[in-house]
């Protein structure tokens, strides 16, 4: 969860602002050093695995937990596992959404390896795998081999400029529905790509999306998963570079003066609590259009599928210049989100399948990068 900057400013009044220009000054100007520092590395290494690999850890995942772990003891193989600190059990029992977040990350490693001539080959699940959860099995084994006449994907040049936008869209600017199709288009693994910009199912979608949120917010285990995650401040989002980044002036004074901590985030009396609401809300509340993916099955063969084409959704929507972000609260399988989860695959799935994902697209402004680890704290 992030807080918008304009909405947090009902926290400050002023006072914080006016005391960050004295003696708080330097600190809350300080912006993280090493967080961002994985995306200027991408695709700076001579190993054309390491090469593949700098570039796939730029890949969408859920609360950025970056779950990946690659050994590379096999000369010329990749062996991918999912590293079992970094999984999320409240909100995501059965790793289905880490699981989609690693068919990501396969993707783009595969795109990489092509605009450095390699073709790879992709063992999915080598060792088998259960649908109760992720274990330590290998996720996939990644043979690499050098091919000059591989195919390009042209998505692949969006990938720097890829976000997933947590600020409110501009609700005066309207979606092209031609851009639907366009983005549709780009999706290749068996998924079955669906979308909207109507106004009155767009308004449908932002109060189910919105509900299904505050269902996530407003149950104990499942927020507290989102706060143990929070990083506030650059220190802490140098010292951990993933989960839910929380950086720049505004939220430097708030954190130094007290007024936005874990503790208080998590108080729902509190105005940091309040703000929050708000900031989130705004959010859903300011979709101009969603799309989702829908699959047949749900193995876990078919979530990295879904995970491939939901990385290749994210890259046709911001080459069309919209933003993304998204909404997944109403797909998640622990039982408080049950009514949500059965009402989203109602109107989706009415024939069968599962509906993997869920996205707002919008016109929004610019954000930073996520925070990544460096590639060398990924490999085994």
């Amino acid at each position: 969860m992030s807080i918008s900057r304009r909405k947090i400013l009902a926290l400050v009044g002023g006072g914080v602002i006016v005391a960050a220009g004295g003696g708080l000054g330097y600190a809350v100007t300080r912006l993280p050093r090493t967080a961002s520092l994985p995306w200027q590395m991408a695709g700076k290494y001579q190993d054309p695995r390491k090469h593949a690999l700098s570039w796939a850890l730029l890949a969408p995942n859920p609360h950025n937990r970056q779950p990946w772990m690659a050994n590379l003891a096999e000369p010329g193989v990749v062996t991918l596992y999912a590293d079992p600190d970094r999984l999320l059990p409240k909100t995501d029992p059965f790793n289905r959404q880490i699981t989609i977040g690693l068919g990501c990350f396969l993707e783009l490693l595969r795109m990489a390896a092509a605009e450095n001539g390699h073709r790879l080959e992709t063992t999915i699940f080598p060792q088998g795998s259960s649908p109760a959860g992720l274990d330590r099995r290998p996720i996939a084994r990644v043979v690499f081999t050098p091919d000059e006449t591989v195919a390009r994907d042209p998505l692949f040049a969006h990938v720097q400029l890829r976000r997933s936008n947590k600020e409110p869209f501009d609700m005066s600017r309207t979606v092209d529905p031609a851009a639907l199709a366009r983005i549709g288009a780009v999706v290749a693994n068996g998924s079955r790509f669906g979308g909207t910009v109507d106004a009155t199912e767009v308004a449908s979608w932002r109060e189910l999306t919105h509900s299904a949120l505050q269902i996530e917010i407003e149950t104990p285990h499942t927020f507290q998963e989102s706060i143990d995650l929070f990083r506030i401040g650059h220190r802490e989002v140098d010292a951990n570079p993933d989960g839910i980044a929380f950086t720049g002036p505004l939220f430097e004074a708030l954190h130094v003066t007290g007024q936005f901590t874990r503790a208080a985030a998590a108080d729902p009396t509190s105005s940091a609590y309040k703000a929050g609401l708000d900031a989130v809300f705004a959010n859903t509340d300011t979709a101009m259009g969603h799309v989702w993916l829908v699959t047949a099955g749900n193995s876990r063969a078919d979530q990295i599928a879904t995970g491939a084409d939901w990385l290749r959704v994210n890259l046709a929507v911001t080459s069309e210049g919209l933003g993304f972000q998204p909404l997944s609260q109403a797909l998640q399988e622990f039982p408080e989100m049950a009514d949500h989860y059965a009402t989203v695959h109602k109107r989706l799935a009415q024939t069968g399948g599962t509906v993997q994902m869920l996205s707002r697209i919008g016109f929004g402004p610019t954000t930073t990068a996520s925070p990544r680890w460096p590639l060398e704290t990924r490999i085994a």
